[in-house]
């Protein structure tokens, strides 16, 4: 099978979060399995050089874009058996950052378009197109409009894939033919149109022969009001084509046994490399612990609905207990300052990092105990999934990917694999915390299992390719 990939960031040429770990990982997954894949990126000018001088120029050609006439040149690089295609406008992907310019709608429409316009050119012609979230979502968009009946194009089929519903890409009405190219009938008809916007995602999901999104429980979610973001009508409407599949990891990248950030290796055979990581972690941060004191940690950006509004609520009575917080992040310059302050206030039983590092991040997953994720909405999540696989126990809230990775440990039935809270509720969370901290204290022999369990867990790439394949084949 032939599948294009298509994403606006790509580790580990161009990434700024999730979206950018899926399209790394994928796609080479896919490849693993014997299908012939092609992965389509923006060519910005934060790929550096290192990268592009092992990139080969194939042609330029010009793609119409409304009333603009815009030249596209394409890259290639070949890597574990996947062609990385890289689209080069400097108008538009010279910026000084991916994301967030005034012109987005225009610079992605191009992308989207461009895709397609070159295929013929590439002697790719692909049985499925993949975009993901609203920056490529014209691209399924622009198929059935404008290419569906060209007779290169017959019998493609596109999917489109939501990482985060929040983010759907809504714009006025003008843009529609001005800088888009697409007739205004399609907004009066209601095919690009919602509550008076051009919305780009919902028009994408109408547009695609499949949608799927992240883990399974989060596409029950935004079929509803709460989680839906206005989309839930046009989701339930197509619950026929939609799916959820669990994102995987590298757990060759995540992986205690080689991780060369951690101070000491380990692995379920000898734990003995973890406690010398706590007691590393510890003495980094300026902390004093004992082995009895376990210690928290967080990675995340600080947001709201990553579930700060919360730690806001009881972080004192969090910090009163006899445990230790590391926490590395960046955001909200709210939930940056209310981590300032209490490490002012407790300054022995709490690490703040307003940054993002990935040694540091590796650090806290191998020498914490337990890992915090308290989300009000989490579409699918990888942290929760690497901090098991370094046998760090992690607290959730029972939603999206958090729901379907981690389960409740049950002592007396031998179940479960960490600590889980139902109500978006502070002293739910509190509570739950507190439980966690008095089995790693009094319960030595659960804790080994539950820590043994986790390093063993299957979050692999190759599980999600074959579900994304059964998918791309029932089309």
């Amino acid at each position: 099978m032939k599948i294009m990939y298509v994403a606006s960031e790509v580790a580990p040429f161009a990434k700024t979060g999730g979206l950018g770990d899926v399209a790394g990982s994928l796609p080479k997954a896919l490849a693993v399995e014997g299908h012939e894949v092609a992965v389509f990126c923006p060519l910005y000018s934060a790929i550096s050089q290192a990268w592009r001088e092992k990139m080969t120029y194939l042609k330029n050609a010009y793609v119409q874009l409304g009333w603009r006439n815009q030249y596209c040149g394409v890259f290639r690089y070949t890597e574990e058996g996947v062609d990385y295609y890289f689209i080069d406008n400097e108008y538009y992907f010279a910026r000084g950052q991916i994301y967030g310019e005034y012109d987005d709608a225009e610079r992605f429409a191009f992308f989207s378009k461009a895709v397609l316009e070159i295929l013929p050119d590439l002697e790719f012609k692909p049985d499925v197109i993949h975009c993901n979230d609203w920056q490529t979502a014209l691209t399924p968009v622009y198929y059935n409009l404008m290419f569906a009946g060209r007779p290169y194009y017959q019998g493609i089929k596109t999917v489109f894939t939501i990482h985060n519903i929040a983010y759907q890409g809504r714009y006025g009405r003008e843009i529609l033919e001005y800088v888009l190219g697409i007739d205004d009938a399609h907004f009066r008809s209601g095919f690009m149109a919602m509550d008076g916007d051009v919305n780009l995602m919902k028009a994408a999901i109408v547009a695609s022969s499949a949608v799927t999104t992240v883990s399974p429980s989060y596409a029950e979610e935004i079929q509803t009001p709460y989680y839906g973001h206005g989309l839930d009508p046009i989701l339930r409407d197509c619950s026929y084509k939609l799916y959820g599949i669990i994102n995987g990891i590298d757990q060759e990248r995540f992986n205690p046994a080689t991780d060369a950030y951690l101070y000491k290796n380990y692995t379920t055979r000898s734990l003995k490399g973890k406690a010398a990581d706590k007691a590393d972690l510890l003495a980094m941060c300026g902390l004093e612990g004992g082995e009895d004191t376990p210690v928290i940690g967080m990675v995340s950006r600080f947001a709201g609905h990553k579930g700060f509004d919360l730690l806001e609520v009881v972080l004192d009575e969090i910090l009163e207990e006899d445990l230790r917080l590391v926490v590395l992040g960046k955001g909200d310059w709210r939930y940056e300052q209310m981590f300032m302050e209490a490490k002012r206030r407790y300054p022995g039983k709490i690490s703040v990092s307003v940054m993002f590092s990935d040694e540091m991040a590796s650090k806290i997953y191998g020498g914490c105990d337990l890992f915090l994720m308290p989300s009000k909405s989490e579409p699918c999540g990888l942290a929760q999934m690497i901090a098991l696989r370094y046998g760090t126990i992690p607290i959730v809230r029972e939603t999206g990917g958090l729901k379907d990775t981690v389960t409740a440990f049950v002592d007396y039935l031998g179940t479960g694999n960490g600590f889980t809270f139902h109500s978006y509720n502070a002293h739910d969370m509190l509570h739950v915390i507190r439980e966690a901290c008095g089995v790693y204290r009094y319960n030595k022999e659960a804790w080994k299992k539950l820590v043994i369990g986790g390093m063993k867990s299957d979050f692999s790439w190759k599980r999600s390719a074959e579900k994304y394949l059964e998918i791309y084949q029932s089309l």
